[in-house]
């Protein structure tokens, strides 16, 4: 019986995860690179909504990725760089507020192709609130169990054992790849659907000394997907035929499959 009551009960829980996905926010970035379609998180209401707020006013159209690293992140966000000049420094420009952090761990966390908010750094930012622009899209690289050992020590001696990698995160870190020693410290709020090979080549290319990239990459337009409803087909009304008459044609007719002799 419990067996049974569980097995219902993560069928709930599965269907409940499926209706949250097709209810998520999704935006489109059309860069010089590619497109990228991304769905926001609804676990993440502060950062979805203020993200949905900025492409809606066009923040993000003509930004460049201004900060790319290979085998870990590439950035973008900052409102200076849609008229900057070749080589100059990016990264500063910002909007005036911040976003209060909203951390999911161990559901949601730093695997390769989510969406991330970027931030000051501690010294600044105690309380670790995100930029109101400045987000970044995960790569970074796969770890071995005795890496992922020594990360482990790491978020203990940062965040005081408050960060666990699980298992499902540790398995995830080993095959999919991501960047770990982010978790706890940076909001995600949501990942690629489509165009995880933009992203790859994106991270690949050549940057100067300050990681801009030596060859302009560029966020075109941002949209968000409106979703058309789902149509729903009604279903033929079923009708009574009128009783046949005596002597004709369809009184005379064979049931279904009799033959006439």
């Amino acid at each position: 019986m419990k067996t049974i009551i569980c097995a219902i009960i993560m069928a709930f829980s599965l269907g409940l995860r499926a209706q949250e996905s097709n209810n998520c926010k999704e935006v489109l970035l059309e860069t010089t690179a590619g497109n990228i379609k991304l769905k926001l998180y609804n676990e993440t209401p502060l950062h979805r909504d203020n993200f949905l707020k900025l492409v809606n006013l066009h923040v993000y159209d003509s930004l460049l990725f201004h900060r790319v690293i290979k085998d870990f992140m590439i950035q973008c966000g900052d409102p200076k760089s849609k008229e900057a000049k070749p080589g100059d420094f990016l990264g500063e420009g910002d909007l005036d507020w911040t976003v209060e952090q909203e951390l999911r761990l161990p559901q949601l966390y730093h695997r390769r192709g989510v969406l991330a908010a970027a931030r000051e750094p501690d010294s600044d930012n105690p309380y670790r609130e995100s930029s109101a622009c400045h987000f970044y899209l995960a790569w970074g690289k796969t770890f071995t169990d005795a890496e992922l050992d020594k990360m482990q020590q790491r978020l203990d001696t940062l965040y005081g054992y408050r960060v666990k990698i699980t298992p499902e995160m540790r398995e995830t870190y080993k095959t999919i790849g991501g960047i770990p020693h982010l978790d706890g410290g940076y909001t995600v709020f949501g990942e690629i659907a489509e165009g995880l090979d933009v992203l790859e080549k994106i991270q690949q290319t050549a940057t100067d000394e300050n990681d801009r990239p030596l060859e302009d990459v560029r966020i075109l337009k941002a949209t968000v997907i409106e979703k058309k409803p789902a149509t729903v087909k009604k279903k033929p009304v079923a009708r009574r035929r009128p009783a046949a008459k005596a002597g004709s044609q369809s009184a005379q007719r064979k049931p279904s499959g009799t033959r006439a002799r």
